[in-house]
């Protein structure tokens, strides 16, 4: 399991006070409001960050950090990911998981026999699809629903699914 979780990526600056558009990977931008502090993938290392003030515009959060007042000293770290220690992450509920804890699970049919390796996670408004490439190499594309997702098991790594027709 991940020690880190990716709540964000910076999209641009906002003004000429070192404010930062960022578009979060997490399903509640709001959760910003909750944070003290950040850890910014600088390319070379994790630098934290106090966040000062946290505003939203549509669907983007803007974020202020301390120590961070002009708008040269954040502009070098457009495109750069945001991130949280597990720690600070949000309660999950039954039967939810975070993607990071997803990705690479083997995908196993309901007969047991391998499929494929979960890939990605694509995040849509009604539920997700993860992304699974087969043994075969080709792409195929499963709703998370009970009918298809039949089991979500992180300690053997593996999640069991059902093939629903018309998804071959």
């Amino acid at each position: 399991m991940e020690d880190l979780l990716k709540v964000g990526v910076i999209t641009t600056t906002h003004g000429v006070r070192g404010e930062v558009k960022v578009f979060p990977t997490t399903d509640d931008a709001a959760r910003f409001l909750d944070l003290d502090y950040i850890l910014l993938d600088t390319g070379k290392e994790l630098r934290k960050l106090e966040i000062q003030n946290v505003k939203f515009f549509k669907n983007l959060a803007i974020l202020k950090f301390k120590g961070i007042d002009n708008i040269n000293d954040i502009e070098m770290y457009k495109g750069r990911e945001l991130w949280i220690p597990r720690e600070e992450g949000q309660e999950l509920g039954e039967d939810e998981y975070y993607i990071a804890d997803l990705l690479g699970l083997s995908v196993i049919l309901e007969d047991g026999t391998h499929f494929g390796t979960l890939k990605d996670v694509m995040e849509t408004g009604a539920n997700d699809v993860y992304v699974v490439t087969t043994d075969e190499g080709k792409e195929v594309l499963l709703p998370a629903i009970k009918e298809c997702i039949l089991k979500i098991d992180l300690e053997q790594e593996q999640m069991t699914v059902h093939l629903m027709k018309g998804l071959l």
